[in-house]
Formats: C-alpha cells, structure tokens, sequence
C-alpha cells in the first residue's frame, strides 16, 4: 500500500513537470463528455493586443512630443521676459545703460552694458554672465518671428535687422519694444513700455495682442496704467 502511494506520487509530480509553459498560461476548460482539456491565446488575439498596444503608445506619444514644442516656446519666452527686467533694475541700480541684444540669425539674446577697462584705459561692452543672467539659445524650432524695436521717443519703427539691441536706459525708460517668439504653432508676445521700462508677456501673436489689449506698436507703452 505504501509503495503504491509512493508511485502514485511520483506519478504527479512527473506529469507537473512535463506541463510546459503554454500549458500552464493556457485556460483550462471541460468538454461535453467532461474531458478537461487546455487551450491557450490564438496568434490572431495575440497580434490584436499588440497593436492596442502601439496605438495607446503612438497616441501618448504624439502628445508628449506636443507638449514638449510647447514647453520650449514657454521657456524662451520666460526667460527673455526675465533678462528684461532684470535688465531694468540692474539700469536703475547701477546707474548705467543695459542692452538686450538680439542675435535673431542665431536665434538667442544676450544682456550686455559697457564698462571701464582698467588696463587698457578705455571702456567696452561686456556681455553679463551671473547667476541671474546669462546668454540664451533658443531649442527647437523657437525662433524670433517679429521683433519691432522704435528708439526712444519715436513712433516709427525702424527696419528689421539680423542684430538689433533694447536699450534701458538709468532714469528707468527704455525703447518701444514688441516681440514674437514662437515654433510655427505656439506664439507668445513680450512688449515693454517705453516710459518705464517694464516688460508683460501674453499669449499669441502680435495681432492677437493688439486686438486683445489695444496695444499699439511702434508707439510708446505705458503698461501699468492697464
């Protein structure tokens, strides 16, 4: 009797070991005649799994892609919106003139001011590099679309050029500025008023601001009295 137990035993555990891994992946279901049989997933489910898969993978990732683009035009927009009030203050501060210079050939900025070199006796252009400023480079397809710069004072604007500079100047005036940022898709506008200095950045083009706030371009801004 033991012994037949014993076989019997050694008889399962044989026959667990000979199920291969389909097998155990597989459903287990009973026929008419209460036969248990095994059936596991046909190619054609398989296949349709797998491109459920790489629609919902395809989609999300169209989606990141978008949002990505996105994020760059915000962040060149923000960034030249900071450089400019920084710009402002560092003017007022230290009582001397700033400049944004726009490298609109290269797509980026830089904030530079002139200052007296010791050594050579005579004073230069510097570009400012600290923590709170330094040369950017747009990333991606973020380019300057319109750039439209009047000199202080004016209320023509002058030709676009591939450099041109946003001087704010000590007494905390700078020059009619607006800008278009943008990759095709996404457009911010950053426009800073002439008669104080200050910089506002919207949402859109230059014509969606205009029809927006009623700001004029070319003509001098006064944004804190909106």
């Amino acid at each position: 009797m033991g012994r037949r137990r014993q076989n019997f035993k050694t008889k399962v555990k044989s026959q667990r070991w000979d199920l291969t891994s389909l097998e155990i992946l597989a459903k287990r279901k009973t026929g008419p005649s209460g036969v248990l049989f095994l059936t596991g997933f046909t190619i054609t489910e398989m296949l349709l799994v797998v491109v459920v898969i790489a629609l919902i993978a395809s989609v999300g990732g169209g989606l990141y892609v978008g949002t990505y683009k996105k994020m760059l035009v915000d962040k060149a927009a923000r960034n030249f919106l900071l450089t400019a009030k920084y710009a402002r203050i560092v003017a007022i501060e230290e009582q001397r003139p700033y400049k944004i210079r726009l490298d609109v050939v290269n797509n980026g900025f830089y904030l530079a001011t002139t200052q007296f070199n010791e050594e050579s006796g005579e004073s230069e252009e510097t570009i400012v590099r600290n923590f709170y400023c330094r040369p950017v480079e747009f990333e991606g397809e973020v380019t300057f679309e319109d750039v439209q710069v009047a000199p202080i004072g004016s209320e023509t604007v002058p030709e676009s050029t591939d450099e041109q500079a946003i001087v704010f100047s000590q007494n905390g005036t700078a020059q009619s500025v607006v800008v278009q940022l943008g990759d095709g898709k996404t457009h911010y506008t950053i426009v800073i008023s002439a008669a104080t200095g200050r910089a506002k950045m919207y949402e859109g083009t230059i014509d969606d601001v205009k029809s927006d706030t009623d700001v004029k371009i070319g003509i001098p801004i006064d944004l804190d009295a909106e």
